[in-house]
């Protein structure tokens, strides 16, 4: 399975992609919407996870430009915001799930 993740937060993208690769996943990281949304119109994806708050273009542009697009690839929106509302505009705007970050890019080691 293909995943593109999507995070600016470099530490915690690199764990999240280490327990992936772990576990047989191939993951493409990209560290600001742009990239982002130019790696998901590929289509090469089986999943894409990714976070709200991103350089460049935030992460739900990305997501509505996605689906205005046609590309259904599965999306999980992983980011600090809790709020119902961030969830319901995350679900509205096409996400299949939506999950909330408790832990700070500090609580990650930088070795």
């Amino acid at each position: 399975m293909r995943v593109l993740m999507v995070e600016d937060e470099k530490y915690m993208a690199k764990a999240v992609a280490e327990v992936l690769k772990k576990n047989h996943y191939t993951v493409d990281l990209a560290h600001d919407g742009e990239y982002g949304l130019d790696c998901a119109a590929t289509g090469i994806y089986d999943i894409i996870i990714l976070d709200i708050m991103l350089p460049k273009l935030d992460g739900l542009s990305v997501l509505k430009e996605i689906r205005s697009s046609g590309i259904e690839t599965p999306v999980i929106l992983l980011t600090a915001r809790g709020q119902i509302a961030d969830k319901v505009q995350g679900l509205d705007y096409g996400a299949d799930d939506y999950l909330q970050n408790l832990s700070t890019p500090t609580s990650y080691s930088r070795a």
